[in-house]
């Protein structure tokens, strides 16, 4: 057996070493290090779509920014839409699934793999449409959003939209007879002492039902001795938040969005029963308005008042009681309703807002200087709607309060915010969500409104309608 300084060690290496061999294994070594690691493709976290006859929005929501493209594609109108950065996942799959039979703008949606990192989404349109694509930031309880909001391509006509659904009359400035005159006495008994004959009453005057006459042949309406013409009054009612804006939430989920809209549905149906009353919804389903839009609808249909809903929510669950706010230029009259303006006026953030239409929003509507005169006549029907409010319900403050709401600022149109109760409060969240308190709340804002205008009249205004 050899001994072990006899063991000579077999060589690493057989081959000669030479320079290029030592430059060719570190020239490989540096590209290893240096060599770029594949991009991590974006994750999309939840998809949502809410049409709406204002528009369809969709929503893609994503852990980071996405970049994304688009053109339309005619006969038959497609959109196509192209996203970097992206790879084929169930969840954006599952966008498929989501588009409703009652779309108003799209049919379908097909969502492939274009090419590595490219998304590629294609939308089946009804009809042509005008898109908005834009990105926002995170935002509440919301990560990066991609939004594609579908915009038919001629603005519809609200007062036109109300007639051909039916809300409204199309002959809106026909004056309206009070069924309050004094009925005819009594027919006395004839001679003979036989009862008298029985006349049947004159046909009820509906002024939504008129002949298909010609211009020349409409005969002016007359009012009749003992009858009051009483003029349209148009009240624009604006259910809060909306679409991907839920507005505060209970402790027992329920969203302030479906509990104003509910509430808003009930009082539009009491309001329209008074014989001199029509309503425009600002929204009227689970879809978002952007602030300055709500009072732009509410200026384009002439409204002689605007009412938003709302349910309040604090931090304390013990906090309870309903609240009238008007608009103040001159600061918030008190703490409580400056948070709660501030908290309000967050809502484009929330809800989702394309900068560049919101700039141009802000500058013809909402940077209007509010008169002297709009805010009076709030403070008038806020302060006849917080008094009927307080008989079915504890106040949070017993007077009108004042702050700088951006929804209320229409320059020329009466505007209150009414927070029904505290949602963030549990007893309230059940009020809140029971039926018979939502009628009994519908029922007092429509005796605090007619009480207004029954001291307020409103101006004769020309109207396109």
């Amino acid at each position: 057996m050899p001994s072990p300084s006899q063991i000579r060690p077999e060589p690493l290496i057989t081959s000669p070493i030479t320079r290029r061999t030592v430059l060719k294994a570190g020239g490989t070594l540096l590209l290893s290090v240096l060599a770029p690691l594949p991009a991590m493709a974006a994750q999309i976290l939840a998809v949502r779509v809410w049409p709406a006859a204002d528009y369809t929005r969709v929503t893609l929501e994503n852990d980071s920014i996405l970049k994304a493209t688009h053109f339309i594609v005619k006969d038959p109108e497609r959109l196509v839409i192209d996203i970097e950065g992206l790879e084929l996942s169930p969840t954006l799959k599952g966008l498929v699934a989501k588009i409703q039979s009652n779309d108003p703008y799209i049919k379908q949606v097909r969502v492939g793999q274009n090419r590595p990192n490219v998304v590629r989404l294609v939308f089946d349109l009804k009809e042509e449409v005008r898109p908005q694509l834009f990105t926002l930031p995170p935002a509440g309880s919301y990560n990066h959003r991609l939004i594609f909001d579908l915009y038919p391509v001629e603005e519809p006509d609200l007062i036109a939209q109300m007639i051909e659904k039916g809300d409204w009359s199309s002959d809106p400035a026909k004056p309206l007879m009070s069924d309050t005159h004094t009925p005819p006495p009594a027919l006395p008994l004839p001679d003979n002492g036989k009862p008298p004959v029985a006349v049947a009453p004159p046909a009820e005057i509906r002024p939504d039902v008129r002949p298909d006459l010609r211009p020349e042949q409409r005969p002016e309406a007359r009012p009749l001795p003992g009858q009051k013409v009483l003029r349209m009054i148009t009240i624009a009612l604006d259910p809060g938040h909306g679409g991907e804006d839920p507005g505060a939430t209970g402790s027992r989920g329920s969203r302030e969005k479906d509990i104003v809209l509910s509430i808003a549905k009930r009082l539009k149906t009491k309001l329209e029963m008074q014989p001199n009353m029509r309503v425009m919804l600002t929204r009227d389903a689970d879809f978002f308005v952007p602030l300055g839009m709500r009072v732009e609808k509410a200026r384009k249909v002439q409204a002689d008042l605007f009412v938003s809903i709302h349910a309040d929510a604090f931090i304390q669950p013990t906090a309870r009681g309903s609240s009238v706010f008007v608009l103040s230029e001159k600061g918030a009259s008190s703490t409580a309703a400056r948070w709660m303006a501030n908290k309000e006026n967050q809502a484009d953030l929330i809800g989702g807002v394309n900068v560049k239409n919101h700039d141009q929003q802000l500058a013809s509507v909402l940077l209007d200087l509010s008169t002297t005169a709009q805010i009076n006549d709030s403070m008038k029907v806020g302060s006849a709607v917080l008094r009927e409010i307080g008989g079915i319900n504890r106040l949070h403050k017993g007077s009108v309060e004042q702050a700088g709401f951006a929804v209320l600022k229409a320059p020329d149109i009466p505007s209150i915010l009414i927070e029904t109760a505290f949602i963030s409060n549990p007893e309230e969240e059940a009020k809140l969500t029971d039926n018979a308190y939502q009628d009994q709340l519908a029922n007092a804002i429509v005796v605090g409104i007619k009480n207004y205008f029954a001291k307020n009249p409103p101006l004769a205004k020309s109207r396109s309608a």
